[in-house]
C-alpha cells in the first residue's frame, strides 16, 4: 500500500536537468520506504536511465515516481510521446544505442528492477514500470495493479488518496476525493483511508458506512470501492468517483457514485456487480481524470497491464488543476 500522504511525484521530462531530479527524487523515495543498504541508491539508478531515456528520445515524457501500491517498495513509472521501439528486445539489451552512448540504459533497468515492465508502439509512445522491492519473496513486484495519485499543481497537499488490500483471492480498492483542495481536503481523504485499511473485508456498503462515521467532523469526501474476486466485479460509491471495466477489446461497463457526500448526506450504499472476463481490468478514478478517456481508448491502451495503464491515463487525461487519482486491478495473483 502507499505510505499515508505520500503522493505520486510527477517529474517532467523537459531538460537534462531533470534526469538529476529523477535521481534525488527515487533515493530520497527508497529511503522513506526503508529500502535497505544500497536500494535507494539502485532506485536513483532506475530513475536516471529512463529519465535519460526519454531526454534523448522522445518528448511529452514524465516519470512518476511512488510507493508501491501493493506490498512495500518503490515504483517508477515512465510515460512519454515519441518514436517508439521498433526493436524493443534489443533496446533492452546492454550496448545496445542509436545515439553513440554506451547504452546501458534500458539493459541497466532490465537488470536491476525486481520487476520492469515495458509497452512501446511506433509513433505512439513507450510505457515503462520499474518496480525495486527489499529482497525475500518478489510477488508484491508482480502484482497485477497500479495506483497513481497526484496533486494539483503548485498544491503542497493532495486531497485524493488511494489503495489496495488483497485478503487472499480477494482483492479491494478505494478512491478517496476529499471535497475541494489543501490540507483539509488531505485530512479528509488520509481519514477515509485509515478507516478504509481497518475495515477493507467488510462488504462494501458497510465499509462505505464506516468511512462515513469516520468523516462526520470532516468537510467529507467523494469514496468509490472496488472489490475483484475471480471474473467478478463489485463496485460501490458515493460522488463522483468513475468506475470502468476494460478488456482487450474495449470499454465494457462505466459506473459513476450514487449523489451526496461520504461524511455529511450519505444515500444507503448501493453495489453494483459486474463480470470481468480473464484479463479484463477494472478502474477506478477521481474526478481530475477526464472521463472522455473512456469514449474511444486504443487497443494499444486497452491491451497495457494495470500499472502502465494508469501511466497512461494519467499522462494523457489528467487536469492539472485539480487532484487526480487512477486505480486499475486485476484478480491477485493466486499462489500455489
Amino acid at each position: 500500500m502507499t505510505l499515508a500522504g505520500t503522493p505520486t511525484v510527477h517529474v517532467r521530462i523537459d531538460h537534462y536537468s531533470a534526469v538529476h531530479l529523477a535521481a534525488a527524487t527515487a533515493r530520497s523515495l527508497g529511503e522513506r520506504c526503508g529500502l535497505p543498504g544500497a536500494m535507494p541508491d539502485q532506485a536513483a539508478v532506475l530513475a536516471s536511465e529512463l529519465a535519460s531515456n526519454i531526454d534523448k528520445h522522445a518528448r511529452d515524457g514524465a516519470l512518476y515516481i511512488q510507493p508501491l501500491a501493493v506490498g512495500g517498495g518503490v515504483e517508477i513509472l515512465a510515460a512519454d510521446r515519441g518514436p517508439g521501439m521498433p526493436e524493443l528486445e534489443r533496446c533492452l539489451t546492454d550496448g545496445y544505442t542509436t545515439v553513440g552512448t554506451l547504452g546501458a540504459g534500458l539493459g541497466a533497468v532490465h537488470r536491476i528492477a525486481t520487476e520492469f515492465t515495458i509497452r512501446t508502439q511506433a509513433g505512439v509512445g513507450t510505457y515503462a514500470s520499474a518496480r525495486l522491492v527489499p529482497p525475500g519473496p518478489a510477488d508484491a513486484a508482480r502484482q497485477r495493479a497500479g495506483l497513481t495519485c497526484l496533486p494539483a499543481d503548485l498544491e503542497e497537499h493532495c486531497g485524493d488518496a488511494g489503495a489496495i488490500v488483497d485478503t487472499g483471492p480477494v482483492r479491494t480498492a478505494a478512491v478517496i476525493d476529499g471535497l475541494g483542495h489543501g490540507s483539509e481536503a488531505a485530512e479528509a481523504a488520509q481519514s477515509a483511508l485509515r478507516s478504509f485499511r481497518t475495515a477493507a473485508a467488510a462488504p462494501l456498503p458497510d465499509l462505505l458506512t464506516a468511512m462515513h462515521r469516520a468523516l462526520r467532523h470532516s468537510r467529507g469526501a467523494a469514496v468509490g470501492l472496488l472489490r475483484v474476486e475471480g471474473e467478478r466485479a463489485q463496485y460501490c460509491g458515493i460522488g463522483n468517483v468513475r468506475a470502468v471495466a476494460l478488456s482487450h477489446e474495449g470499454v465494457h461497463h462505466r459506473l459513476t457514485g450514487q449523489p451526496g457526500v461520504v461524511g455529511w448526506r450519505m444515500p444507503s450504499p448501493r453495489t453494483h456487480s459486474f463480470p470481468l472476463s480473464a484479463g479484463a481490468t477494472a478502474l477506478l478514478h477521481s474526478d481530475g481524470i477526464d472521463a472522455r478517456w473512456t469514449q474511444a481508448p486504443s487497443l494499444f491502451v486497452l491491451r497495457l497491464p494495470p500499472e502502465l495503464l494508469t501511466a497512461s491515463v494519467t499522462h494523457h487525461h489528467r487536469n492539472t488543476r485539480d487532484d487526480a487519482t487512477v486505480l486499475a486491478i486485476q484478480p491477485p495473483r493466486r499462489h500455489p
